[in-house]
């Protein structure tokens, strides 16, 4: 099996880099780490980065994870490429624009494009936030799928993810204590289905819901709470129709929680997204 430690960055193609970074700055609070040809770094936490904007197709998106040993990152490379699945190492370019120590590229059954990194880089600073957003770091993603079945086993049982809940068949996956870094939704195309930032406080999630409306940027779902996670939320659009998520109070599953917790089964109902009865605009949250 290999062994993710957690989620590091994602990578997003855009129409027009310069709208993308000013409401990346602007609305959602990142801070600018550089700026690099036709590509912007952008930090939400400790790390290098979190978030990278390119000059590129805005159906261009790419996620990565860490490993923890050169050798684990072997293994993965080995085991992906000897179950049939598409994978190859990093190029040097690769890796220099990752700031990383190396890197395997691979695609999942769905098609989405996977990285796993080593050795990602740190910021010797501490985020800056461009606003007061109250974003304490970057800490999941919905990713689209075309066989969620398939796709639950493939990231279950080749890569360490683990079930927490599930939404009908859509799984919510963890790889550490959070409830889930990788939420798996069915869908016709490949892709990040929304990026996820979490916040200090409920009020941080109100504030951004008044802002936001005030600013006329689309709310597509909340606030709310979801029943799996227990955390709650806001959605709203970003550039290139991409949705991001502030959330907060998400619910943690320990090691000693681990010997007797089981996933639990939500039905495909508004319910199961949101108990407080919060309507979502967002099409894979209504299928």
């Amino acid at each position: 099996m290999i062994h993710l430690h957690d989620i590091r960055y994602v990578r997003l193609g855009t129409a027009n880099l310069q709208d993308a970074v000013r409401y990346a700055t602007q609305v959602l609070g990142l801070e600018i780490a550089r700026k690099e040809g036709k590509a912007v770094y952008l930090r939400s936490d400790n790390r290098d980065h979190t978030l990278c904007y390119f000059e590129g197709d805005p159906r261009d998106h790419s996620v990565a994870f860490d490993v923890d040993t050169p050798e684990e990152l072997d293994h993965a490379l080995a085991s992906l490429t000897g179950g049939g699945y598409t994978a190859r190492r990093g190029t040097a370019d690769e890796i220099e624009q990752r700031y990383v120590r190396d890197l395997v590229v691979f695609t999942d059954p769905s098609g989405n494009r996977i990285e796993l990194v080593l050795d990602p880089h740190h910021s010797g600073r501490r985020y800056f936030p461009s606003r007061d957003a109250g974003i304490t770091g970057f800490s999941h993603i919905g990713l689209r799928t075309l066989d969620p079945r398939r796709d639950e086993a493939f990231w279950t049982q080749l890569l360490s993810a683990k079930v927490s809940d599930r939404i009908g068949q859509a799984p919510l996956l963890r790889i550490d204590e959070i409830h889930h870094k990788l939420a798996l939704f069915p869908s016709a195309f490949p892709g990040v289905q929304h990026i996820n930032h979490q916040v200090e406080s409920v009020d941080d999630v109100m504030r951004a819901y008044y802002m936001l409306r005030e600013l006329g940027i689309p709310i597509r779902f909340g606030p709310g709470r979801h029943p799996t996670s227990g955390a709650i939320f806001l959605y709203f659009e970003g550039p290139d129709g991409m949705i991001y998520e502030y959330s907060t109070g998400v619910r943690r599953i320990t090691a000693e929680d681990e010997k007797t917790y089981r996933p639990r089964s939500f039905p495909v109902a508004l319910s199961s997204f949101c108990m407080w009865g919060s309507k979502p605009d967002i099409p894979e949250f209504k299928t």
